[in-house]
């Protein structure tokens, strides 16, 4: 999981904004329509098979082999559809699939549309683009009002993104957006814009969130820990075989692919180091990983704790995980005391615990 520093928070937010070309879905009925989405790739993916599926629910809509570094897909849409591309099992770019014309580049990210929510959403995507670039010039700059001049960019792109929402709550564009903000919202946010805004309740994403939240809220500080099984092989492990055995114990929920999981692994040693001997146990729970992948950089970061392996998506989905890493710190009887605490927060929380172990 990445720092909620703003820096952070607004380019990664850009990045998703202007680099994968997001589109979206609606529920409203419309009359059917021609489209005609030619995708552009290099003469490498020839032959292969190109998907193009529904973002919301992940059904199939159409289907193409590539040929000399085209795929082009001709069929019938009625409400606009958030298409995600997928070549050969990797994902290949989104676009919102409308009636017209669309042509996709996957070389160069860049997506041409006669339909106007493409249109509409380029339009809004190349401002934050350009803010953002903005942003980073100012951020590395020694400009004596950085501070400031950073507030003001940040400013502009909360106000672009509310006006952006308000002028789409209704239709699909809005729904894009509300998604893109709910996975920030604690729990009981979530449940308040639900309120104002009911019809983005319907979508499969967003209902899929509301139970991870939902899960989120009942392992929040305070709350008793939750156990899971997971196999690897033949070994089976629980989460309690860890937790609740009388013991403060410390779980990183991690991957082997996460950069920020990896860089945190510096401050779980030093936690490591200092505590391991006076009563702090360890745990990592690999997540939304291959084995092996996780079995390697166990051994290239030397980490010294026990893990369980394989885990997938069975805690994550019980404790409301949205991003990584997710550190949680249980008491001896197994109750939640910190969770999603990284660098000084986290050491903070911890020191405080071991107080009572003095």
């Amino acid at each position: 999981m990445f720092s909620k520093n703003i820096t952070l928070n607004i380019m990664s937010r850009l990045l998703t904004s202007f680099i994968s070309a997001l589109g979206i879905l609606s529920c409203s009925a419309a009359a059917t329509s021609n489209y005609s989405v030619k995708v552009t790739f290099t003469d490498d993916e020839d032959d292969l098979l190109l998907y193009m599926v529904n973002y919301d629910n992940g059904n199939k809509i159409d289907s193409a082999v590539v040929t000399n570094g085209v795929a082009v897909m001709e069929g019938t849409v009625g409400a606009p559809v958030m298409a995600q591309l997928v070549l050969d099992g990797n994902r290949a770019g989104s676009f919102v699939l409308e009636p017209g014309t669309t042509e996709v580049n996957t070389n160069t990210r860049q997506i041409t549309s006669s339909g106007s929510l493409n249109q509409q959403w380029n339009d809004f995507s190349a401002l934050l683009s350009s803010l953002g670039k903005k942003y980073q010039e100012i951020y590395k700059s020694d400009a004596a009002d950085k501070e400031l001049s950073l507030k003001g960019i940040e400013s502009k792109y909360n106000a672009a993104t509310d006006s952006m929402f308000a002028a789409n709550a209704g239709n699909i564009l809005g729904y894009r957006l509300f998604l893109d903000k709910a996975y920030e919202l604690s729990p009981a946010e979530f449940e308040a814009e639900l309120v104002k805004y009911p019809a983005m309740a319907e979508f499969a994403r967003v209902k899929k969130l509301r139970t991870s939240k939902a899960n989120e809220a009942s392992t929040s500080v305070g709350q008793k820990f939750k156990d899971f099984t997971v196999a690897n092989g033949d070994q089976v492990q629980k989460l309690s075989d860890y937790v609740g055995n009388g013991k403060w114990t410390l779980v990183d929920f991690w991957a082997s692919w996460c950069g920020p999981c990896i860089r945190e692994t510096a401050t779980l040693k030093d936690l490591y180091a200092k505590y391991a001997d006076k009563g702090l146990d360890f745990l990592g729970v690999a997540v939304w990983d291959e084995p092996a992948n996780t079995q390697k950089a166990i051994a290239d970061h030397q980490l010294p704790w026990p893990m369980i392996i394989n885990a997938q998506t069975i805690p994550t989905d019980l404790y409301g995980i949205a991003g990584i890493p997710c550190i949680i710190l249980f008491d001896p009887e197994g109750n939640i005391v910190s969770r999603g605490k990284q660098g000084a927060a986290l050491v903070e929380d911890v020191e405080n615990a071991m107080k009572s172990l003095e």
